[in-house]
């Protein structure tokens, strides 16, 4: 039997388009795929079913340069996965990637308990798949966004051993209560679990702690809240949450470390960007999701709200 090789597998599951012009993402893919309509253009894009140089892109905007390579799926958006929770954003023989809902956990810690992992092996299960969710970096229970697990132990084990070489850029998004007082800056720290769970912070290493580094840039800030991005250098236990803390912003909705009330009903953190280099293949994997829109309005809604009470 003729087994394909990487460049075949690739032309089976994409078609292939070079640029020729300058143009923009959504106006080449409605060209190129003999004038499909602007709605249907932007669901392929939303389904991850697109890449530009081989980096996947769900920008509609994204300027095209001549030269560039687009490789458009011929597969409906990315999954045959229906789970209000869990959403896949991109899957291969080796690991998947998916967008996780606040309210579910990445993995149990008891038999019983509802999780992620529990949502990828059920859907490897109904399709066959002779494999299993191996999780290699976990999000909180309330916190959404991007994840990734691996679907063998050999996958596993190089993540485990070598994740910060793999894994180049990992940023979030938060609501944060307050006024920021400054543009950006790096809080560092020795995170360190109580007798009940309860991660506390500490400016010296006080004894089986784990040093932590966390960076932010205030994107908009009104006198209520504030939308931050962060980015992380080490990846501990609650560590943003932690750290804004520190600061004296914490995130809103975070019962645990601030207890900071949420108009809307959630933890205001998501994890919005994952940048890595495939394990097997050394290519670049980039995801992004947009920042959640509850997030932004809710931080324009403040600021708005001050401007006109100063009025």
């Amino acid at each position: 039997m003729h087994n394909k090789t990487g460049a075949e597998y690739a032309r089976s599951k994409y078609s292939e388009h070079i640029v020729r012009e300058e143009t923009t993402l959504l106006e080449f893919i409605m060209k190129e795929m003999d004038g499909i309509s602007r709605n249907r253009a932007k669901d392929i894009l939303a389904g991850h079913g697109v890449t530009v140089d081989r980096h996947q892109t769900t920008r509609y905007d994204l300027p095209l340069h001549p030269g560039q390579v687009v490789r458009i799926s011929k597969h409906k958006g990315g999954t045959q996965l229906q789970n209000r929770y869990v959403r896949i954003v991109y899957e291969d023989k080796d690991l998947v990637v998916i967008e996780k809902a606040e309210g579910i956990l990445s993995m149990p810690a008891t038999a019983k308990q509802y999780s992620a992992k529990q949502v990828l092996d059920e859907y490897f299960q109904k399709r066959h798949f002779k494999c299993t969710a191996h999780t290699v970096h976990r999000l909180d229970r309330d916190t959404s966004g991007l994840m990734m697990y691996a679907k063998n132990l050999e996958i596993a084990q190089i993540l485990e051993d070598n994740w910060h070489d793999i894994v180049y850029d990992r940023r979030y998004v938060a609501v944060v209560d307050g006024e920021m007082e400054n543009e950006g800056g790096t809080i560092q720290s020795w995170l360190k679990d109580n007798k009940a769970y309860i991660t506390y912070s500490s400016p010296e290493d006080p004894g089986g702690g784990k040093f932590a580094v966390t960076h932010y840039h205030t994107l908009q800030t009104s006198p209520r809240c504030s939308l931050v991005e962060l980015k992380l250098e080490t990846g501990r236990k609650n560590q943003i949450r932690v750290h804004m803390q520190d600061i004296g912003h914490p995130v809103l909705g975070d019962s645990k470390y601030g207890n900071c009330f949420s108009p809307i009903h959630r933890l205001c953190l998501h994890a919005y960007r994952l940048h890595f280099y495939h394990p097997r293949t050394g290519q670049p994997m980039q995801f992004e999701t947009p920042f959640p829109q509850d997030f932004v309005r809710l931080v324009r809604k403040n600021a708005t709200e001050e401007s006109t009470s100063n009025d």
